[in-house]
């Protein structure tokens, strides 16, 4: 298979922003759903992505602070 290569992982800061934004919608229609019909397994869900997102941040600022070392 010439010229082929497999897809790598974007490991930069910028998709880290995009897959938060993700979370961040998903969050939104979770609340709508919530808000209309309040469930014990949709509560779940969101506390799920809310844990997701923390994790996601402390992986934003291990990113940023890993580039500004690698900037001087």
């Amino acid at each position: 298979m010439s010229g082929f290569s497999s897809p790598s992982r974007d490991e930069s800061p910028a998709q880290t922003v995009r897959t938060i934004g993700r979370l961040a919608q998903i969050l939104l229609e979770l609340r709508d759903e919530y808000a209309e019909r309040p469930r014990e397994d949709t509560m779940s869900q969101i506390e799920q992505r809310l844990d997701e997102l923390v994790s996601l941040r402390d992986e934003l600022k291990s990113k940023l602070e890993h580039e500004r070392e690698h900037q001087t």
